[in-house]
């Protein structure tokens, strides 16, 4: 077989096979999972957070509604600072043990706080009367409903940013 009919013969080949790159930016069942780990880790984290510290949570609520803008900004810059400064652990192979549990504390502070700006606005949506149940329940059900559609997923995003920047702002002063 020459070279000209086994080049033709492959590139048949290839485009009969197709080249299986799958662009998706997101499906139905990645939404709903995500949307379902955003209502239960706004469930969870604030049960905890009002039966172990409801007086933090009442505080750090009112920080939030006071300087929302404020608190934005200073969790998105100091969520780019922990990414690069982990990427910079990550590349030596001793940062790692380093980055990793920063990265979970991170995590951590992160869910603290996207549930305090969601029990803000919940309060203020509905009020919270004698119990916190319905400002709980009205505050995941708004992370989940957020993180399940495209647009909401970046409102939940700076949501969480501005109780992230709260919460450390309290934690540095």
């Amino acid at each position: 077989m020459s070279v000209l009919a086994q080049s033709t013969l492959t590139a048949l080949l290839v485009a009969q096979a197709g080249p299986g790159v799958d662009i998706g930016i997101g499906t139905a069942d990645n939404l709903a999972g995500g949307a379902v780990g955003a209502f239960l880790t706004t469930l969870i984290v604030g049960a905890i957070m009002i039966a172990v510290v409801p007086e933090y949570t009442e505080r750090m609520m009112g920080d939030v509604l006071d300087e929302p803008v404020g608190s934005f900004v200073y969790g998105i810059i100091a969520l780019v600072a922990v990414l690069i400064i982990a990427f910079v652990f990550f590349i030596t192979i001793i940062g790692i043990l380093v980055a990793l549990p920063l990265l979970l504390v991170v995590y951590l502070l992160w869910a603290i706080g996207s549930v305090i700006a969601y029990l803000a606005i919940a309060e203020r949506l509905i009020g919270r009367g004698d119990s916190w149940l319905k400002p709980l329940l009205v505050a995941a059900g708004l992370n989940g409903v957020l993180t399940l559609t495209g647009i909401g997923g970046l409102i939940a995003f700076c949501i969480g940013a501005a109780g992230f920047g709260t919460v450390l702002r309290s934690g540095l002063n």
